[in-house]
């Protein structure tokens, strides 16, 4: 029996997880925003570096929620049975792809 914070076809159906995500995007467009604007306004070196710091470090941990967020679901996921040509490979993501996925944002 599925959840509704299981996978299908790869995907993240849990809301909470997926808000958080979210959430860290928006934030991490914010900032990403505001280098923008400093650099286009000749800010200061080090200001902008640390602000550039923090929104790699956003994006770093967005990655990260979506990895383990996957991975539990993985977890706790029923085998899938979707074999239709247009799932196939878009099904739930294996061990090997979830390594995968997490070693890119090493």
């Amino acid at each position: 029996m599925k959840t509704h914070a299981q996978t299908e076809n790869g995907r993240l159906h849990d809301p909470a997880a997926i808000r958080k995500v979210a959430n860290r995007l928006k934030r991490a467009h914010g900032q990403l925003a505001a280098v923008i604007a400093a650099v286009e306004s000749g800010g200061d070196c080090r200001d902008v570096v640390t602000q550039l710091a923090a929104v790699s470090s956003a994006l770093d941990k967005a990655g990260f929620a979506i990895v383990s967020t996957a991975l539990r679901q993985c977890i706790t996921d029923e085998p899938t049975t979707d074999t239709t040509q247009e799932n196939i490979g878009r099904g739930k993501l294996t061990v090997d792809e979830l390594e995968k996925l997490f070693l890119t944002l090493a």
